[in-house]
Order: C-alpha cells, then structure tokens, then sequence
C-alpha cells in the first residue's frame, strides 16, 4: 500500500509577481528548488493564506538568489504580488518508508529569504 505524505512545505513564501499570460506554473527561485528537494516540473499546491485559494500547478526554477515567487497562467487569477503562500509538494510511500520519513520545512521571511529549516512542524496549544 503507498501512502501519500508531505514531502516539502515552503511555509509563508511572498509572491512577487503574478504573469496571467505566461504559458503556466510557478517560477520559484532556483536555490530554494534545491533546499527544499522540489524539482522544475515536479506538481506542487499552492495555499493562498491572503484568500483561501488551493490550487494545483507544477514548478518551474527560476533564477537562483533571485527571491522569486511568480504565480503564472491561469493560476494568476488567484494569487497576486505581496500574498503570502504556503507551497507543498507530495510523495508516495510505503508504509516501512513512511515510517522513517521526515519532510523539509522552509520558512521564509517578507523578503523570501529563509528564516529556517526543519523536518517537523511544532505543535501549538491554545
């Protein structure tokens, strides 16, 4: 049996520009590619925490050290420069490989660069 699980979360990213007539996808900065284990090409969701959108796209590498967040295509519509947006991308597992798994979690600051790295997210009581 494959389980689906988290494989990469880049949690609170700003996107800095939006390109309705551009072919589609997610330019996302090259560096950040790499950190994060996301490939170009590779299916993403996005979660606009602005309006509540949830949407489906795949990645693209834009300019390494760039910052870049670019929400193309048709995705442009629902998401625009300035939202805050939580990227994820998936994995399929077995259960002995689900069992030792650990996602890499990115969080970013209002300039897209990274405050931090870890492979948990923290558990918050009220």
């Amino acid at each position: 049996m494959q389980i689906t699980m988290l494989k990469a979360k880049l949690h609170r990213a700003t996107v800095s520009r939006s390109e309705l007539g551009y072919e589609g996808s997610c330019a996302i900065d090259g560096t950040i590619l790499d950190l994060s284990g996301i490939r170009e090409y590779e299916q993403i969701q996005i979660y606009n925490i602005n309006n509540g959108a949830r949407f489906t796209t795949y990645a693209i590498r834009a300019e390494n050290g760039s910052g870049v967040f670019s929400v193309n295509g048709a995705a442009a519509r629902l998401a625009c420069p300035g939202d805050l947006i939580i990227v994820c991308a998936y994995t399929s597992l077995d259960q002995k490989e689900a069992d030792q798994h650990k996602p890499t979690l990115i969080y970013f600051n209002e300039k897209n660069e990274v405050l931090r790295q870890s492979s948990s997210i923290p558990v918050q009581v009220a």
